[in-house]
């Protein structure tokens, strides 16, 4: 089971260092959208002999290794993929990159690249002309500071997911009517099933319904970078708390404080309710079930875009790799291709982040309607700031579920997230 990447806490590991970077830099290879040749770029007999180091979860190993051979034919020089647990590659990038151990390039999730920053591991990277042709949230999620740090290669979101076979293929632009589509259809007690991780609160899930209200929970910068002025105040703010009110145990009762993730899957599986927010590592439980499902974008309540966060992941470059304008040129020219591309999709069907193969996997339905989801989604937040979000945000929507005074409770938890970000 798949969930969504990250909550802004570290993992913490140590595993024994792991080869150190290679040696030797070349000169400034031409980026270009497709795999150049060895005569089309400059420097390339320096990188003979030279290596570098990837660090790599199972599931990308293989899909690196194709585009590392090559690299590796084209200029000489070496890739060596060390596969690690994706759940230790955070903390062991963190501890081996300052002591000038651990990779050139590691495989990571978008919202460590805040904590990589401050921390001094990573380096910027450089797509040339390539950049144009990626999703652009993928490249704000790997952005900081105007910077580009990864090379994003796939990008998860939830979706609004409803059963056909109850409501029909139409999906809703609207809650009010969504809210119509299941009523007509005889739900009208439990139109939608919104999952709240139980009592824990689950904010990341609905975040799509909160947007739509024009409260995101950071202001983001023209360029797309997350300041660290929190956005979640305001009337706006105000307006979705007295939302998620209106709909709970003081109002409509349609959420609760029951819906954990089994729950909330098997409700749906079973034919419970025709619709539920939740993203693609549910499908599978779905289709299993029998379920004939359709899947689109989150419907406005606020009467804005619906944006979810959108978990984006990718290649971090090493600030310590002494080899620094080879590995640029092995994720420019090589892992952006539509091939790489293509061959991480198969390795793990997320939908990939260079537009072409999107589009081109995309004719799946299911898959096309996540993507369009995923378009009219944000990144999640990649500053260190998000870390101190999650403890207030998500019981606060468990309370005001519950039927506590949002005047009260969303103001409260807006200024215990601004002072803990100050601290």
């Amino acid at each position: 089971m798949r969930k969504y990447i990250g909550v802004g806490a570290s993992l913490v590991a140590t595993v024994a260092l792991v080869g150190a970077c290679g040696g030797g830099d070349p000169e400034p290879a031409e980026t270009a959208a497709e795999q150049p040749t060895t005569e089309e770029t400059t420097g390339r007999a320096d990188a003979e002999g030279a290596e570098l180091v990837v660090w790599s979860d199972a599931e990308r190993n293989q899909a690196i290794q194709d585009a590392a051979a090559a690299f590796e034919a084209d200029t000489g020089a070496t890739v060596t993929v060390v596969q690690k647990n994706f759940e230790d590659l955070r903390a062991d990038f963190l501890a081996q990159v300052p002591t000038g151990e651990g990779p050139d390039i590691t495989v990571g999730a978008h919202d460590w690249l805040g904590e990589f920053v401050e921390s001094g591991v990573v380096d910027t990277i450089d797509l040339g002309d390539r950049a144009a042709d990626f999703e652009q949230v993928t490249l704000d999620a790997l952005t900081y500071d105007g910077q580009l740090y990864a090379l994003p290669y796939a990008q998860e979101t939830v979706g609004l997911i409803q059963n056909a076979d109850l409501v029909g293929e139409e999906t809703p632009e609207t809650w009010d009517e969504l809210i119509q589509m299941a009523t007509d259809a005889g739900f009208a007690e439990r139109p939608i099933i919104f999952y709240t991780n139980g009592t824990e609160g689950d904010m990341y899930t609905s975040y799509a319904f909160q947007t739509s209200f024009g409260a995101p929970v950071f202001l983001q910068d023209e360029d797309g970078s997350y300041t660290s002025e929190v956005g979640l105040g305001g009337e706006e703010g105000l307006a979705f708390a007295q939302w998620l009110h209106d709909n709970g145990s003081a109002g409509t009762g349609y959420f609760t404080d029951t819906v954990d993730y089994d729950i909330g899957n098997e409700l749906f599986a079973t034919g419970e309710s025709p619709f539920i927010v939740q993203g693609p590592w549910t499908i599978p439980t779905y289709q299993d079930a029998g379920v004939n499902v359709v899947v689109g974008p989150v419907p406005s309540a606020g009467g804005q875009t619906a944006s979810p966060f959108v978990g984006v992941q990718g290649f971090y470059l090493s600030s310590q790799s002494s080899n620094a304008l080879l590995a640029n040129e092995f994720l420019a020219n090589y892992m952006s291709t539509d091939d790489a591309q293509q061959a991480l999709y198969e390795a793990d069907p997320r939908i990939p982040a260079l537009t072409a193969v999107a589009e081109s996997v995309a004719d799946d339905p299911v898959i096309a309607g996540f993507l369009a989801s995923a378009q009219n989604g944000v990144p999640m937040p990649n500053i260190p700031e998000m870390g101190a979000v999650w403890e207030f945000w998500n019981p606060v929507q468990i309370a005001l579920i519950n039927g506590e005074d949002p005047a009260s409770v969303w103001p409260s938890m807006v200024s215990s997230i601004e002072s803990a970000i100050a601290e």
